[in-house]
């Protein structure tokens, strides 16, 4: 696989939490957290196989809010996972916000969208088998 080149990096006001939901609901795996001394995260890094999302505690002097502080949709993430339905329902056993079911699209992907706890929009799909 080649090197990852783009990377997302997600504020959250409660990045501790954020780490738990993202392993629970989505599969992601903590690969890194550099905790501050007030239990914040001053940055981390979670996986979903080679592919990592950065994330740390919002720092508002420096511009970084919680998608919960601002009004509309800033950010949408698109994750390509091997069975989308049961990513779906392993995702809504952990609470997720589902806001489309899995559904087959017109452009070869079966995909659902959810939305964390604090906001940030989600896509996940897989390639639709192609039918003989």
């Amino acid at each position: 696989m080649s090197e990852q080149r783009i990377i997302p990096y997600l504020a959250y006001d409660d990045a501790p939490a954020a780490i738990t939901f993202l392993c629970e609901a989505f599969g992601f795996t903590e690969r890194f957290r550099m905790p501050t001394k007030d239990g914040r995260i001053g940055h981390a890094e979670v996986a979903y196989r080679d592919n990592i999302v950065m994330l740390a505690s919002t720092w508002r002097v420096a511009g970084a809010a919680s998608p919960r502080d601002l009004a509309g949709v800033h950010t949408q993430l698109h994750c390509t996972v091997d069975d989308v339905d049961a990513h779906y329902e392993r995702a809504r056993e952990a609470g997720a916000t589902i806001i489309g079911a899995p559904a087959d699209q017109p452009h070869g992907t079966r995909m659902y969208r959810a939305v964390d706890p604090e906001g940030h929009r989600w896509i996940f799909g897989s390639p639709i088998a192609a039918k003989k």
